[in-house]
């Protein structure tokens, strides 16, 4: 059985105890802290886990000019996408996958222990790679805890490479000229998954320029999970988007957050509220606020 959205903690472990080919990946993050998730990795994981940093291994390479003014090592590491958190391209990521030793007949499950906000990078990296046996560990690092889920601490030994390969793409993804050209159009509804008063403009931490992509709506991405830390029900969900969306088709949304991280909790909600799948605009509000020519809209 393949999991591709989430993954209970009783079902991961028994997928564990199973001998099918599986490889969990510990995706803790801090955008603060670039160290801290490392550490908290070390302290404790899932045995087995495999660490997947954002900067390191979820980002491409900086070093010549690239997509929106990023700099990257070598023409193999232009990356994908803008933005403070550039997509590294779909052969490099491959690359990646395969000196880890992930192999295209593996179940995948990402988790973090910030609210799937990290994770779910990792996760739609997987899918526009074209493989879709992977799923989001429906509660993080807490839930595997909190049911008495055995934890490792320091590395884990490395794995021997594979060759995994690419297979054409399972989800869109979107750039910051497409988004501009369908501004304001019916085919393209544009959701913002950062904070409310980041999206009116009224504070900006880390780009130069607040507000907000003209049009946008705001979903905030922590809206997804309950009070337990558990995404909602699919209900729930669905029903939340369909009132977000006030009768605008699901099809034609595309998430965008602060640079194309936290966008992916929306994302994996609307899958799992049985609206997706939707679009990702990667570079998201730094990649669209690096061009004064770009309009922005506040409030």
């Amino acid at each position: 059985m393949h999991y591709t959205t989430l993954i209970s903690v009783p079902e991961l472990q028994s997928l564990l105890h199973s001998g099918q080919p599986l490889m969990v990946f510990d995706c803790s993050f801090d955008l603060t802290q670039p160290t801290l998730g490392a550490s908290q990795y070390r302290e404790a994981h899932i045995p087995g886990a495999f660490h997947a940093d954002l900067d390191k291994h979820l980002s491409a390479r900086h070093g010549a000019p690239g997509a929106g003014g990023t700099v990257v090592a070598s023409a193999a590491d232009e990356p994908a996408s803008g933005g403070r958190h550039p997509l590294p391209n779909r052969e490099r990521f491959a690359t990646w996958l395969s000196d880890i030793g992930f192999a295209n007949d593996m179940q995948a499950v990402v988790y973090d222990r910030n609210g799937a906000n990290y994770c779910g990078r990792l996760w739609w990296m997987l899918k526009w790679a074209g493989h879709d046996a992977v799923a989001v560990l429906d509660g993080g690092l807490q839930a595997w805890q909190a049911a008495g889920g055995a934890v490792a601490s320091g590395d884990e030994p490395a794995r021997f490479q594979s060759h995994f390969r690419l297979q054409a793409p399972l989800r869109r993804l979107v750039s910051a000229q497409e988004v501009l050209a369908q501004l304001g159009q019916p085919g393209q509804t544009v959701v913002d998954a950062r904070a409310t008063p980041r999206y009116r403009g009224e504070v900006e931490p880390l780009d130069p320029v607040a507000g907000h992509i003209p049009g946008a709506l705001n979903r905030p991405f922590g809206l997804n999970l309950g009070t337990d830390g558990h995404f909602k029900s699919p209900e729930q969900l669905r029903a939340e988007f369909t009132n977000l969306l006030d009768g605008r088709d699901p099809a034609t949304v595309v998430h965008q957050c602060g640079s194309g991280v936290s966008a992916l909790p929306n994302l994996l909600a609307m899958e799992i509220a049985g609206l997706g799948p939707t679009a990702l605009f990667a570079g998201s509000w730094s990649e669209w606020c690096s061009d004064p020519g770009r309009p922005v809209e506040r409030g």
